[in-house]
Order: C-alpha cells, then sequence, then structure tokens
C-alpha cells in the first residue's frame, strides 16, 4: 500500500459511545466477527422479519456506520433486513490500516457471517454498495453469489477518478489501490441496478455511466435528478427507495 492511500482514499472516523439503538429506534444487534484474513470486525444487523431480503451493505470511505443509521432506518422501513459493518481501522473495527485487498477481504467475512452464523441462502442478499463500497461490492459478487447487486455513485476504477480531478495527469501511479470496478462488471451475470445522482461533483456521472456501460445483463439505471454524491436517498426520497424495493422484489423473484 502506498502511503498516499492513507490520505487520498480513507477517512474513518473514531466510534462514539452511546446506545445508538435507543437513539434510531432501530432493533440493532451488534455483531462481532472476522474479516477472511481473521481481522476483527463490527457491525450492526437489523431484522426486519426472517424471511425478507437481506441488504449486506458496504458503506464508502468516510466516517463509520454511525454516519449511515438514517439511511439504514428507511432501508428497514422497507422491510429489508440489513448488515451494514465496518471495514478494518474504521469504527469499532480493529484498528489495522484499510487497503483495497484488506476491505474485500472484510466484505467476505462479512458474507460468510451472513451465510455461515445466521444460516442465510445467498439467493436472500442483495449486496448494495455506496461510492467505495461499490468496488468492494464488486471484487465480493465475484467470489460469492447473491440475489442482486445495488452500486451506488459507483466508478470505474481509481484511475479514473483520479484523472477526473487532477486534469488528467497521472496521479493514480503514486497510489497503492486501483479497486478496478471496470474490470468486474462484464463478469456479473446477477441481476444489477446502477444508481447515480446528475449533480454528483465527486464522482461525475459519466463515470457511473461508465460502469453501467460495462455491465453485462440484466441491468437498470437509474438516475436521481438533482442529487448529488451523499445525497441520494434524501433527494430520491419516495421514488428512490420504491425504486430500491421493486428491483429487489424482481431480482430476488419475490
Amino acid at each position: 500500500m502506498s502511503l498516499l492511500d492513507r490520505f487520498f482514499i480513507y477517512y474513518p472516523e473514531r466510534w462514539q459511545d452511546r446506545n445508538w439503538a435507543k437513539l434510531s429506534g432501530l432493533p440493532l444487534e451488534d455483531v462481532w466477527f472476522e474479516s477472511e484474513d481473521g481481522v476483527r470486525l463490527f457491525g450492526w444487523y437489523a431484522e426486519a422479519r426472517a424471511d425478507r431480503p437481506v441488504l449486506l451493505w458496504c458503506h464508502g470511505n468516510a466516517g463509520n456506520i454511525i454516519h449511515r443509521l438514517e439511511n439504514l432506518k428507511y432501508l428497514y422501513q422497507l422491510g429489508l433486513s440489513v448488515f451494514l459493518f465496518d471495514y478494518r481501522g474504521y469504527g469499532q473495527s480493529q484498528k489495522q490500516n484499510p487497503t483495497e485487498n484488506g476491505l474485500y477481504q472484510d466484505a467476505i467475512g462479512a458474507y460468510d457471517y451472513l451465510t455461515r452464523t445466521r444460516k442465510i441462502r445467498p439467493e436472500r442478499i442483495v449486496l448494495f454498495g455506496r461510492s467505495l463500497g461499490s468496488t468492494v461490492v464488486g471484487e465480493l459478487a465475484v467470489q460469492r453469489t447473491a440475489g442482486g447487486v445495488i452500486l451506488e455513485s459507483s466508478f470505474p476504477s481509481i484511475e479514473a477518478v483520479a484523472k477526473h480531478h487532477y486534469a488528467g495527469l497521472p496521479v493514480h501511479l503514486l497510489l497503492g489501490a486501483q479497486f478496478r470496478l471496470i474490470d468486474r462488471m462484464p463478469h456479473l451475470s446477477l441481476p444489477k441496478l446502477i444508481i447515480h445522482g446528475d449533480k454528483d461533483d465527486i464522482i461525475p456521472i459519466e463515470l457511473g455511466r461508465q460502469v453501467y456501460d460495462a455491465a453485462k445483463p440484466p441491468k437498470d439505471w437509474y438516475v436521481i435528478s438533482g442529487a448529488d454524491h451523499n445525497n441520494t436517498y434524501e433527494v430520491g426520497g419516495t421514488a428512490y427507495f420504491r425504486r430500491l424495493g421493486e428491483f429487489i422484489k424482481k431480482a430476488l423473484g419475490i
């Protein structure tokens, strides 16, 4: 890993010890599990009902799972069980420097926890990745089976993002991480919903469209008018959650 990765890619925040279940009104179950390479990780499991679809959520590069609580509440109200976890170095998870391969192994550990410990069938699981998490989900979907994939505010690679922000200069060559989601998309046969805000100035919509164009069918492209990088679910509102619900029902055949 390039030392610059820690300054340009990963922005974890420390844990704040409060009663988050009470404050959010959600049935948050504290979950400790191990990544594929043995790193101790922390997450929340919110079960809607034992037979409901399960959303495995890989979040973006900043903050920790606390900062996704409001969004988690809306997903739970949609009738989904949700497993949201922190990567290594984030929140309460083991204090180890995050790396590209490390994040992939963290996601595999989260998936294996659902299928091996909770005995959830793969066809009930929907992989949900936002921003950097979309690249993590791309690799996870190559290595494990699921009912469907939702990618939001996604990008083809670190190289593509760096060139956009630095006027085409090869800044990516100074970084260790590549996160080449674009290479995974042609290999994923499961249903895919790819979402992007048309006002995203961090990951412009053209980069999200490249991800969609590289994906093999079945796939759906959903643009949220007026949304930037961090407020898709807020701007999208009821229509956004309806679209998620429709995609999940169709992908899982329920």
